[in-house]
């Protein structure tokens, strides 16, 4: 799964974090722990990867500190939750100035689609100490590998523009 694209977004994100003196952490529900295995692959990557946690059923969430209501409220697949997720983990992670998170959250498929929330849905949020930004992608019916990729180089992608701007 971490081929030579991902390389590639994964170590050029490093590099950033690095330049910008920010360390990351992760929290995944529909990627399993993807965007982390991309970035510990990279040779070197612990001076910048705090850690991160894999959140995949509601329970991990709501333990991670996702409140309950806004899962009951919005469902797991939503912008509310990516945010949560994201604030969670970079609060568990110290929420020091320099830490930043990036959360992912989506239907992957198979199955588990509906019609509001269909296989491909996926939002994505990045918190860092100045804001949490959040962006949904449709990606479609693409399969579950494909979706689970294209999720971890956007998470990449998200995660990089927070840091340009912190």
């Amino acid at each position: 799964m971490i081929d030579d694209e991902i390389r590639a977004r994964a170590e050029a994100l490093l590099n950033a974090a690095r330049t910008a003196g920010v360390t990351v952490v992760t929290c995944e529900s529909c990627t399993g722990g993807l965007i982390g295995a991309a970035l510990t692959a990279i040779p070197g990557s612990s001076d910048v990867v705090d850690g991160g946690f894999i959140t995949y059923a509601n329970p991990a969430k709501m333990r991670l500190g996702v409140p309950e209501a806004l899962l009951a409220a919005h469902g797991a697949v939503s912008e509310p939750v990516a945010r949560a997720m994201a604030e969670a983990a970079r609060e568990r992670g110290g929420a020091a100035p320099d830490l930043v998170s990036v959360a992912v959250t989506g239907v992957a498929g198979p199955g588990g689609g509906s019609a509001d929330k269909p296989v491909g849905l996926v939002h994505f949020a990045a918190a860092g100490a100045g804001a949490t930004v959040h962006r949904e992608r449709r990606f479609g019916d693409i399969g579950r590998d494909a979706v689970r990729k294209a999720s971890v180089l956007e998470a990449l992608n998200l995660l990089d523009g927070l840091i340009s701007r912190e």
